[in-house]
């Protein structure tokens, strides 16, 4: 018994390691938020504020811009998400459920450009887009993500799962390539469909490299670009309070999704892994 407990000690030590690990920076964050400019300056640093200062938010929405950035970000990220919905999932079909000349080859490419680095390919994006004439404009920020080879791969291997008698019967009914993808793999699949637009809403939100590198002016920056209002060269080291006031307000919509969708989440990865037997257990 004493083996037992000495376990559970183990267990429970390292969940608040954890904890510790990942929390503690978020309410630091959230602490320094609402500190004076002494408090969060001082050292060793206050975990906890002496008075509270709300009035950083007022500062940090200010001098942000915060509406602007705010309403570039949502667009955006909900056209990317769009554009993700109507070229990924088809896509991910045919991959799955369809027989066409080099399929194994062109998978092969989406799945070699999972380890490709963004780094790598920005210099030809910038170049592409320069030559469109996309630079700074809503279509250049969206357009080039519309493709995720992450998304792709993630509704690859659900829709495998899906029996093929499912739809050798809505073809008997006559539906098209879309009614099937529709009316049923998309239906079938979305929990993974929703985690899957989840993370591109993560990334997508808190993308600053592809920002920075596809626009010159403050017309279609997001949020991650507007923390840069809050840094100027002089005062960066002496205003950590309204820096972090204005990371707390580009992360509340985030976490405002995650909250809302916690549930979607723990669907996908459940019938992520589930594999053939989740999707049996729906088609008897």
């Amino acid at each position: 018994m004493s083996g037992g407990l000495s376990r559970a000690a183990l267990r429970a030590a390292g969940f608040a390691v954890l904890i510790m690990i990942f929390a503690g920076p978020m309410f630091f964050m959230l602490s320094a938020s609402f500190m004076s400019r002494y408090e969060v300056n001082i050292t060793p640093p206050a975990l906890m504020p002496s008075e509270f200062h709300p009035e950083n938010y007022a500062e940090a929405w200010e001098r942000m811009n915060f509406v602007h950035y705010l309403r570039n970000s949502l667009l955006s990220t909900f056209i990317t998400i769009a554009g993700q919905l109507l070229v990924c999932v088809p896509c991910a079909y045919a991959f799955a459920k369809k027989q066409f000349r080099f399929k194994k080859t062109l998978y092969c490419l989406v799945l070699f450009d999972l380890i490709v680095p963004a780094q790598a390919i920005f210099l030809q994006m910038y170049i592409l887009e320069s030559g469109l004439g996309w630079i700074n404009t809503m279509r250049g920020l969206t357009a080039p993500f519309f493709y995720s080879a992450f998304t792709i791969f993630s509704l690859v291997q659900y829709f495998k799962t899906i029996p093929d008698e499912i739809l050798d019967a809505a073809r008997l009914d006559r539906c098209s390539d879309v009614q099937v993808i529709a009316r049923i793999m998309a239906p079938m699949a979305s929990p993974i469909i929703i985690t899957a637009m989840i993370f591109t809403f993560v990334y997508k939100w808190n993308d600053y490299f592809w920002t920075s590198i596809l626009t010159t002016d403050e017309t279609v920056r997001t949020l991650p670009m507007a923390i840069q209002n809050l840094m100027p060269v002089d005062h960066a080291a002496r205003e950590w309070h309204v820096i972090m006031a204005g990371n707390v307000m580009a992360l509340a919509p985030m976490l405002a999704v995650y909250i809302l969708a916690n549930r979607a989440i723990k669907s996908g990865l459940i019938y992520g892994s589930g594999g053939r037997r989740a999707v049996s257990g729906k088609s008897v």
